[in-house]
């Protein structure tokens, strides 16, 4: 898996508070800056699975990246300001500031987006 996560970092905003929204989603990230973004290059989603059991938000992080799947990858937006604060919010259309606009690679999708967010749906037997 290959997660490759990308933050606008706007001139009104303290480019270490862009850093550390990246890290505290992605604590292993190698972080690149940019003139106007922070680009975070991981290949481990831990904490972000961590962040989206705990919010109890698995259908709903699991029906995003379904919906972003496109080949061997998956994109969505999640709210750079709720990721500074350690929370996973996913955002759909526009965003004022600009969110983190994450991209995720692996061979095997499906089980990725498993991974992450696994579905609280009991199969039919």
């Amino acid at each position: 898996m290959q997660i490759t996560a990308t933050a606008a970092c706007r001139p009104t905003e303290d480019r270490e508070k862009v850093r550390r929204a990246l890290l505290n989603l992605f604590p292993d990230a190698q972080l690149e800056d940019a003139s106007t973004s922070v680009v975070a290059r991981s290949e481990n989603g831990d904490a972000l699975r961590e962040a989206i059991l705990n919010q109890h938000i698995r259908d709903t992080a699991r029906s995003v990246m379904l919906r972003g799947t496109r080949g061997n990858s998956t994109r969505f937006t999640l709210n750079k300001q709720a990721a500074f604060m350690g929370k996973v919010s996913f955002i759909e259309g526009p965003v004022a500031l600009g969110g983190i606009e994450v991209s995720i690679e692996s061979d095997d999708i499906p089980g990725v987006i498993d991974h992450l967010a696994e579905s609280t749906v009991e199969e039919p037997e």
